[in-house]
């Protein structure tokens, strides 16, 4: 398959200009893609620009990683129902940094290679570019109802618009100019929501250079039930395993419905399509066995963070789901038990009651796990509730300090699905 062809299989393909395939194959070429520097973590919405990058390097060509230093300041209405807030320059520099060093995980550098990787912000050329130079050189060649046209502004025009914003597609218009005047970058590729202010920088070679320009896009991801893809109760899915835990992001992709993983499997990994088409074919034959969502987790997972995490990712969803696991959940350090725990609800108890001992009935009332004595004792007798993944029905069970785990934690189970973590202070 040819590279437009190997992405439009995965389904990462939308609009594209006229050539664009051709001129792919015909040589190197260099392309990018833009990055807002609006936090200093990317989020599983930037996992598509990416994987399109990773993609174009493995085929050959050069990619080129725009951090829009100077876009940044100003916000990208696509897509928004309202403007955002600005951005300071020092915010955005902070920012740069922790993208920067994310991407490196994903495309290789090297300045020795021929298609390596290449970082550039377009504040480095914004920031000496006047006001009065912009107008003269690039808002002449774009008309007003050319930019009117675009959905980006038509859907933003009854909730208004500022005149910042609205200046928004010239910016990145002129940043593809710039970029094929000085670097030779002959693609820019983007979200299907780019398209506008990418077809505005074509635009802007063809009259002021008489140059050919190219660019497609990728559909935006979407769940089967409508939801927004990437949130959670909780917020984004972020790249930075301290904002969201390996085993969380693990979590997120393995509880995706039967239908998105079928898409997602080829959108988010590398698999080659024979063994695509094989896993789609064995999860259709048995779902409940979950094949489809366990590969796509799997995969994920050790592109963001790597292998290891895979394997605690695995070994603490046995812990938490399986059982006879009271052993491997004494083995847990205090980070390890807290990503597992992470969401469960925790309670808190004087850890001096421990050093004295409490039995087992009082325990849970005190941690108010249960209201009263009587069902606490009832519950306990009907094998309802263990301690540290250890079922307990006698009612003279004592805990002490013994029975903490990571020497602060005892994790209390009541019924099938529902946890608490003890914390003692």
């Amino acid at each position: 398959m040819t590279f437009i062809q190997e992405l439009s299989y995965r389904g990462l393909v939308q609009d594209s200009i006229p050539g664009t395939e051709e001129q792919l194959e015909k040589e190197l070429t260099k392309a990018y893609i833009g990055f807002d520097p609006t936090g200093d973590s990317l989020h599983i919405g930037s996992l598509v620009p990416i994987i399109l990058l990773i993609h174009l390097q493995k085929a050959g060509h050069k990619p080129f990683v725009l951090v829009g230093g100077a876009t940044g300041m100003i916000g990208d209405p696509s897509g928004k129902s309202e403007e955002r807030n600005l951005l300071s320059l020092e915010d955005i520099k902070k920012n740069q940094l922790g993208i920067q060093k994310q991407l490196e995980k994903f495309l290789d550098f090297d300045t020795e290679r021929e298609n390596g990787a290449v970082m550039v912000n377009n504040y480095d050329w914004f920031q000496s570019f006047s006001f009065l130079d912009f107008a003269r050189d690039i808002g002449k060649h774009i008309t007003v109802n050319y930019m009117m046209a675009k959905d980006s502004v038509k859907k933003r025009l009854e909730t208004g618009m500022s005149f910042t914003e609205f200046t928004y597609q010239l910016i990145q218009g002129y940043d593809f100019y710039h970029l094929y005047k000085e670097e030779g970058i002959q693609l820019q590729m983007g979200g299907s929501d780019q398209w506008g202010n990418i077809v505005t920088g074509t635009e802007l070679i063809r009259k002021k250079l008489q140059g050919d320009a190219f660019a497609f896009t990728a559909p935006l991801i979407k769940k089967a039930d409508g939801g927004k893809f990437g949130k959670t109760e909780d917020g984004n899915i972020w790249l930075d395993p301290e904002k969201t835990s390996p085993y969380k992001f693990y979590q997120f992709w393995l509880n995706t419905s039967d239908e998105d993983a079928e898409k997602y499997i080829k959108i988010f990994t590398f698999l080659p399509k024979e063994e695509i088409e094989s896993l789609i074919i064995s999860h259709k034959e048995a779902p409940h066995q979950r094949e489809l969502q366990k590969k796509l987790a799997s995969e994920v997972t050790a592109l963001v963070h790597s292998k290891a995490d895979v394997d605690f990712a695995l070994r603490a969803s046995q812990i938490l789901f399986g059982k006879n696991t009271a052993d491997e959940l004494v083995a847990l350090n205090e980070k390890e038990l807290l990503t597992i725990m992470d969401g469960v609800p925790t309670l808190l108890l004087d850890r001096s009651i421990l050093e004295t001992g409490i039995d087992i009935v009082k325990f849970l009332v005190d941690t108010e796990i249960y209201p009263s004595k009587n069902e606490a004792k009832k519950m306990t007798q009907g094998g309802a509730v263990s301690i540290n993944k250890v079922k307990v029905n006698d009612i003279g069970f004592n805990l002490d300090i013994k029975s903490l785990l990571a020497d602060r934690y005892i994790l209390v189970q009541k019924g099938k699905k529902h946890y608490y973590l003890i914390k003692t202070q």
